[in-house]
């Protein structure tokens, strides 16, 4: 498990002063990215070697407001590889309160845009997690 901290800018509220739905979805992506920073790669790295990971489904399941100023931590795991396809799981918390959790599932494409199997040097470094394993 992967845990990013973000303080919520003024920016990413809406006009009551909570943090803008869709921002969520951004959160998930920057926590996502450091998971595979603490795996050994990155987007650019996949790219640069002729894969894309895109994300081809996303929830969010909202619990508690976050606001302005906000520190959230976002946990981030893998829970489930296949073929050419992962899940990512995700909890966003405000110190031991649980604001929202989701998931997003990425399908690996090569630079025909086709899903491709996941190589075994890559699998290796995306290895799933249990909540017990993190």
């Amino acid at each position: 498990m992967t845990a990013t901290e973000i303080q919520v800018r003024y920016a990413e509220t809406d006009q009551m002063g909570h943090a803008y739905y869709a921002n969520y979805l951004v959160w998930l992506e920057v926590a996502r990215t450091q998971w595979c920073r603490d795996h050994g790669f990155t987007y650019l790295s996949l790219e640069q070697s002729g894969f894309f990971l895109p994300v081809v489904e996303a929830n969010v399941r909202y619990r508690h407001e976050i606001r302005y100023d906000d520190l959230i931590v976002i946990e981030a795991r893998m829970t489930e590889m296949k073929r050419s396809s992962m899940k990512f799981e995700y909890r966003l918390l405000r110190g031991e309160t649980l604001c929202a959790e989701g998931f997003t599932w990425h399908v690996l494409m090569g630079s025909n845009r086709k899903a491709v199997t996941i190589p075994d040097d890559l699998r290796t470094k995306m290895q799933v997690e249990t909540p017990e394993s993190s």
